[in-house]
């Protein structure tokens, strides 16, 4: 290739780059209104948007994997927390810490009411738009892995549970590996909140020794659900978890427990089942 025909090759290839550019950035505007649900950004997202801003919030979290990587990537946030537990979190952090534990703690920020009401409703936003899987490995609010939690699905292939992956689960398996899988991949995640180590309390309680405490629970006297055994409580306390609340704990206000509802629309009847018979298991 001589002078002339490289200096040719040169402009031809920086033409048809720059073309396919242009049109890759007009077709991705024109997908953007589907993408991010436009249609649903009214005056309370908009003014969310403003209050994540004005008090900085960008500066320790993430959104879409954007940020300081401080604090947890909350692209998701609202589809692990409930609007109730998100209120209380935002009205005061630090009942949510224990500062001798931790020592990344929230500032408290004072919000108003409305702030903090219209914070959660961008957030919601955020968590449906589009984002095709990006970032593809985003940091979550809690790990999925907490040091000595063992996982059913290892232990039954004989595995020793530390630093383990879960085999693949299949409808042969045992029904409490499989309610174990539910447990890692239901909308919300169960893992978001809830560790099965003995003391390992996270935005939930630690569900080891869950069977016990259940029937103790259900034995108090003290007890305000439908449930008449050990299983009943269980999925009561999944599909319906304000219907008994725990006194002195930290997982609920004004009645209300922070625990998202909908895994009765969320989960068929049989993986509810599988769900609730991992959750026995844990004596």
């Amino acid at each position: 290739m001589n002078t002339r025909q490289a200096r040719i090759f040169a402009i031809a290839s920086t033409g048809i780059a720059a073309v396919i550019f242009l049109i890759m950035t007009i077709d991705s505007h024109r997908q953007f209104p589907e993408l991010t649900n436009a249609e649903t950004i009214t005056p309370e997202v908009t003014h969310g948007k403003d209050v994540w801003h004005k008090y900085n919030c960008i500066n320790c979290h993430t959104l879409f994997g954007e940020g300081a990587y401080y604090a947890p990537d909350l692209t998701k946030i609202t589809q692990h927390r409930g609007a109730a537990y998100l209120t209380a979190y935002m009205r005061d952090p630090s009942k949510f810490y224990d500062e001798q534990k931790h020592r990344r703690l929230m500032p408290k920020q004072d919000l108003s009411e409305t702030e903090i009401a219209d914070l959660i409703t961008f957030l919601d936003w955020v968590s449906k738009v589009d984002n095709q899987g990006w970032p593809p490995r985003p940091i979550l609010v809690t790990g999925s892995f907490v040091p000595g939690a063992d996982t059913m699905t290892t232990q039954l292939a004989g595995g020793d549970g530390n630093n383990a992956t879960m085999r693949p689960v299949d409808a042969t398996d045992d029904p409490r590996a499989q309610g174990e899988k539910v447990f890692h991949t239901a909308i919300p995640t169960c893992t978001a909140c809830h560790s099965t180590a003995p003391g390992a309390d996270m935005a939930g309680p630690t569900l080891a020794g869950l069977r016990a405490r259940a029937e103790e629970t259900l034995a108090s006297g003290s007890y305000t659900g439908e449930a008449t055994d050990v299983e009943s409580y269980i999925r009561e306390s999944v599909v319906n978890p304000s219907a008994h609340l725990v006194p002195g704990e930290m997982y609920s206000a004004g009645g209300t427990s922070f625990m998202p509802t909908g895994y009765d629309q969320n989960l068929t009847a049989e993986q509810l089942d599988h769900l609730v018979a991992y959750l026995g298991s844990l004596k």
